[in-house]
């Protein structure tokens, strides 16, 4: 559908608000904001700290963010993670009492901002708080913050946020997911029913390729959680396969120091670079549990299959069935090496993945169809609250209820 005649009026929706986590990299929760900017070209943005790359800043419509007072704080612009604790009071501070419509996009503190009875507050959930709800046993191990005062101190910090963050989901009237199983996260964390739009991704930039090379490929920031030294270790087991993996992040030179001859780490790459991998690749092979997982589409769109873990968002994007005219992919069930080598050999041994599936099958993630599909979402929660009364204009005067009140 053409942006043109799904564009609302301002007078639709009154005076509009953006809230955004925070505004430091253009990766996948900016790129759903960017699609909502689309969609509300006039609306103000509001984030936590906006550190937002200039030469990227086109992608928010040219905006700055209004901003709270850990943009002030001292290392703000390299640590403001580490005043997490302060977020919650941070985003409460934030004022929104003159917009009729406020759309989050939060995947920690967003959702928190506080709005009255005569505001509309639709939440576009990436995650709950990954670290404060079921992974915070993971968390805390991969920070080494199992034992000891500070582990303690994160732990009531951690208690802290949850209560937060469970109270605050009253103040949502709308909450939408990036996938079924994020629908099912606010299900058990918030006792919320969610509806589900699919995040955007940048299909057009991933053009269908009919021939692939034999090896490989991974690509991600090098975290524990992404799981991409497991998928070296499996390649390991298997030295007449080749892998190729682009990332950085701190797990690199671990992962280039436990890479075998058939294993090539190539770090950092530029995105054609990426791209060109990606159109080559046998199959992409993806390891972790994500709540999405954009990659694994932007591989399917360059017509190559993935092998993915089974769990997560990757159910939702990869399709493992018999009907070679709808199989994109293999799926393994646990996150262990044996696992990984025995979906690697059903791939081989399943016969050939048709590119032209994969792409069609990643046709479904446009930007245009989360465009239009995340508008119908708004205009239906606007639709079973009263009529929006028109904001007042800066500068005109209220009308005081007391002098209109019946006696």
């Amino acid at each position: 559908m053409a942006s043109t005649t799904m564009k609302p009026s301002v007078s639709e929706f009154g005076r509009v608000a953006v809230v955004h986590e925070w505004l430091t990299t253009y990766a996948g929760s900016e790129r759903v904001l960017e699609q909502i900017l689309k969609i509300w070209p006039e609306a103000d943005l509001f984030s936590v700290v906006d550190f937002f790359p200039d030469a990227q800043r086109a992608a928010l419509q040219g905006k700055h963010a209004t901003t709270t007072f850990i943009q002030r704080l001292p290392r703000a612009r390299k640590s403001f993670r580490a005043y997490l604790p302060l977020m919650p009071l941070a985003v409460e501070q934030l004022d929104l009492s003159s917009y009729d419509l406020v759309i989050s996009s939060s995947h920690a503190v967003a959702k928190g901002v506080i709005t009255g009875p005569g505001q509309v507050h639709v939440s576009y959930v990436h995650s709950p708080m990954r670290y404060a709800w079921d992974l915070q046993h993971q968390y805390l191990t991969e920070s080494k913050l199992t034992r000891g005062l500070k582990s303690w101190l994160a732990r009531a910090i951690l208690h802290y946020m949850r209560l937060w963050d469970q109270r605050t989901a009253h103040g949502v009237d709308l909450f939408v997911a990036n996938s079924a199983y994020v629908a099912r996260r606010i299900r058990k964390v918030y006792g919320r029913d969610a509806a589900v739009v699919y995040p955007p991704v940048d299909i057009d930039r991933f053009s269908l390729s009919e021939q692939h090379e034999d090896f490989y490929l991974t690509a991600s920031r090098l975290v524990p959680y992404k799981k991409v030294a497991l998928i070296v270790e499996a390649f390991a087991a298997m030295r007449d396969k080749q892998l190729v993996v682009i990332g950085d992040g701190p797990d690199f030179e671990r992962i280039r120091d436990m890479a075998t001859p058939n294993v090539r780490v190539l770090g950092y790459q530029p995105s054609d670079v990426l791209v060109a991998h990606m159109q080559r690749a046998k199959a992409f092979v993806f390891a972790a549990e994500e709540d999405f997982g954009i990659v694994a589409v932007e591989a399917q769109a360059c017509g190559t299959p993935v092998i993915a873990l089974g769990q997560g968002g990757a159910r939702e994007t990869v399709i493992d069935s018999r009907d070679r005219d709808l199989r994109t992919g293999v799926f393994f069930p646990r996150q262990t090496v044996e696992d990984i080598v025995r979906a690697v050999c059903r791939f081989e041994g399943s016969g050939p993945v048709q590119p032209a599936a994969c792409r069609r099958n990643a046709l479904q993630f446009s930007p245009e169809r989360f465009r239009a599909e995340f508008l119908a979402m708004v205009r239906g929660a606007m639709a079973q609250t009263p009529a929006i009364v028109p904001s007042v204009p800066r500068g005109m005067p209220s009308v005081n209820p007391l002098a209109v009140a019946p006696e």
